[in-house]
């Protein structure tokens, strides 16, 4: 069975009690970048960890379009179906996107969805973004051989997706399809495998298959700890792995947004 991130809607209450995402058009989507991490880190509260997990991240960048400040509820449905899913960490940024604070957020299992209130206003024509990471065990295992069939569905029309693929430590015969185009991918880190879609329409499919061996049981988080002698605060894993997982992707992002302002000033 294939993956689905739903992210079917995003409810705003600003002035009023309840405005739909598609309806209000009160933040427009510039930008929505999503990591897959397969045998990245286990969720701090695992107790049993005889299953490689899969941390999903995904940060996205809304612009406030109209001629006020904002601030209210968001609302997010996330793949709470999907096998032992768990939050791990919700945070947004401060204005000048310098800071980040950790979300208290609310979960509706009978919705499946995730709410929270902006940390700060947001006033017209400024970003606001925001960042989820959730676990799941969605990954099939036949022996050493690992697969994850994964789709995403497009909730609104969106500026730019990035969909990212980071590789385990010691993991061999790494295959992605479609094949990522190298123009795309972070030369200075070749564990990771980019996808870049530009101006992408409500409803549209994006499909990707993964397939990998792997021996080693460990994952890439405790590898790396081994090899360093850090120990890692286990209150603050979460923060370190939300933020570092999308440092790298941002430098991507910011030329992919450039370009996509350009172009829409010249068809103006």
């Amino acid at each position: 069975m294939k993956k689905y991130l739903f992210i079917g809607s995003i409810i705003l209450a600003f002035m009023f009690p309840s405005v739909s995402f598609a309806e209000s058009k009160i933040l427009s989507m510039e930008e929505l970048t999503i990591q897959l991490m397969p045998e990245y880190a286990y969720h701090s509260n695992d107790q049993q960890k005889d299953y490689p997990p899969l941390l999903i991240g995904y940060q996205g960048s809304m612009v406030n379009t109209s001629d006020r400040p904002q601030k209210g509820l968001i609302e997010i449905p996330l793949p709470m179906g999907e096998k032992n899913f768990r939050i791990g960490y919700v945070a947004d940024y401060s204005s000048d996107l310098r800071t980040t604070y950790e979300i208290e957020y609310a979960i509706d299992r009978e919705k499946e969805t995730i709410s929270w209130t902006t940390s700060e206003e947001i006033g017209p024509n400024e970003r606001y973004k925001f960042v989820i990471e959730f676990y799941t065990d969605s990954l099939k295992v036949n022996k050493v051989k690992k697969t994850l069939a994964y789709q995403f569905k497009s909730f609104a029309d969106i500026g730019i997706v990035n969909v990212t693929f980071t590789k385990p430590s010691k993991a061999k015969k790494f295959k992605l399809t479609p094949t990522p185009n190298e123009n795309q991918n972070h030369g200075e880190a070749a564990n990771i495998s980019s996808y870049l879609f530009q101006e992408v329409k409500a409803g549209a499919e994006k499909n990707f298959t993964l397939t990998y061996e792997r021996t080693e049981t460990k994952p890439t988080t405790e590898l790396l700890n081994d090899s360093t002698e850090v120990k890692v605060n286990e209150n603050k894993k979460s923060t370190i792995i939300a933020v570092s997982a999308f440092s790298g992707i941002s430098v991507l992002s910011v030329a992919a947004l450039t370009l996509l302002i350009r172009n829409r000033r010249e068809r103006q």
